[in-house]
């Protein structure tokens, strides 16, 4: 009898399908079921309210705000922690992993702490004119800082198995820094910048705990989705929060879905390189 690969593969796989269908499977078809107890005209009306449209406007802008900072800034820091050796370089590599073990409301308080107008940072700018907590800036604030180990974390290998020869051949060939980064090696990093932008994205998307104590949660101005859903929640409205709900869990399936394509076409596009 051939001898199995992977031994116990079986129980392996049903662990596995037990765990994904009870721990994502069955909350996202219950969110599913109960907005669909609303007819065509009620969920339409819901998720189509004026409110509803100012609460996707005010999350959809602050994400893709948050979202291109994080591009830069989490390539750059990616780059810094990989190509140089410095005192505290490692205390660094460890603080990008802070907001995954820091809880979001905690995270949502020290913020708002730190940039209000009485604040280390919030006194300083407001001098300046710039007012950060309660405005749409403290919500992209606050989802940079809880989605930014998403792009550092997923570029971060890519650049440490780049090949140094390749630059090298750049170098021989008399290319400069610039054309060598954006012809070399910025298209090996694009299937990597592509999913941690995608997870930065969603996480912005999905974000709550962060963003509530420093938004200000003022209707049509600075009221997330996410927060809108659970004020439904609150006034006991289940089918209009599923249905506020189900409006980001299209977008998300959406969006993950074009960034695979994308993804899908670099590594062919590197591949052939």
């Amino acid at each position: 009898m051939r001898r199995r690969v992977l031994p116990g593969l079986p129980l392996a796989l049903g662990i596995t399908l037990v765990y994904v269908a009870i721990i994502v499977v069955l909350p996202l078809a219950a969110l599913i079921f109960k907005a669909a107890s609303l007819g065509p005209e009620d969920y339409w009306r819901i998720i189509s309210s004026e409110r509803a449209f100012a609460s996707y406007r005010v999350t959809v802008l602050c994400a893709l705000a948050a979202t291109v900072f994080n591009l830069f800034f989490g390539l750059s820091l990616a780059w810094v922690l990989v190509r140089y050796r410095f005192p505290g370089r490692r205390l660094v590599d460890a603080l990008v992993d802070l907001p995954f073990a820091l809880p979001t409301a905690v995270a949502g308080i020290a913020l708002t702490t730190l940039f209000a107008t009485n604040g280390w940072f919030g006194g300083p700018l407001s001098l300046l004119g710039i007012k950060v907590a309660y405005t749409p800036l403290g919500i992209i604030v606050a989802m940079s800082f809880t989605s930014i180990p998403f792009i550092v974390r997923t570029v971060q290998p890519v650049l440490e198995e780049l090949d140094p020869a390749l630059e090298e051949a750049g170098q021989t060939l008399g290319a400069s820094d610039l054309s060598i980064f954006v012809g070399v090696i910025l298209p090996l990093l694009t299937p990597a910048l592509l999913a941690g932008v995608s997870l930065s994205f969603a996480r912005s998307l999905g974000e709550f705990g962060a963003i509530i104590f420093i938004a200000g949660n003022q209707p049509f101005s600075t009221e997330i989705t996410a927060l809108l859903a659970f004020i439904r929640l609150e006034e006991y409205d289940y089918p209009a929060s599923a249905a506020i709900a189900s409006v980001m869990l299209l977008t998300a399936f959406v969006m993950l879905a074009v960034t695979n394509l994308m993804q899908a076409r670099a590594l062919r596009y590197t591949a052939r390189g």
